[in-house]
């Protein structure tokens, strides 16, 4: 199942990366989580202007905060804390909230330490949603081998964010 999502960038058969970039910026990847090999997706076309306003720089700040937060909370290994950043009604394509709990389960097992590096490159107020743009990798340590291997990487890869009970979670791309 490969595609694009509005133009923005290639799709594989794992979670979004803007989810695991989210959730580590989310969340996320997140912001998307899931164990692609390799997997990068590719840039804009500069022609195509982005959806919505630019965010307020105050509002960039707020969620570069959150996104520190659900990083620490996937580096330490911790499935309900990363998931605590993530909407109950969160949907990208077929992937959900389960379907992400399932995957950090899946990588905590495999690897007994993860790091995340996100890095917020855009951040577009489309309605009530934030359109996070962000960049970043994710490694871990395999379990049995001891060696670090880098799983998932992104390059200006889109996640939908929104505030939910006093904070912002992913919400998916749900178009």
């Amino acid at each position: 199942m490969t595609g694009t999502r509005h133009g923005r960038g290639a799709r594989s058969e794992v979670p979004p990366a803007g989810c695991v970039r989210w959730l580590l910026t989310v969340a996320g990847a997140l912001w998307l989580v899931g164990g692609p090999v390799g997997a990068v997706a590719s840039s804009p076309s500069p022609a195509e202007p982005p959806p919505g306003v630019a965010a307020p720089p105050e509002l960039v700040r707020e969620l570069s905060s959150v996104l520190a937060l659900a990083v620490q909370r996937f580096e330490a290994k911790d499935a309900d804390g990363v998931l605590a950043y993530v909407s109950e009604q969160y949907r990208t394509g077929p992937f959900t909230k389960t379907v992400i709990r399932d995957n950090l389960i899946g990588i905590y097992g495999v690897y007994d330490m993860v790091r995340a590096r996100v890095r917020i490159d855009e951040v577009r107020m489309v309605g009530e949603h934030a359109w996070v743009y962000s960049t970043g990798d994710v490694s871990g340590r395999l379990l049995l081998v001891g060696t670090w291997v880098r799983f998932l990487s992104w390059r200006r890869e889109l996640e939908v964010a929104r505030r939910e009970g006093g904070g912002w979670r992913l919400f998916g791309y749900q178009q």
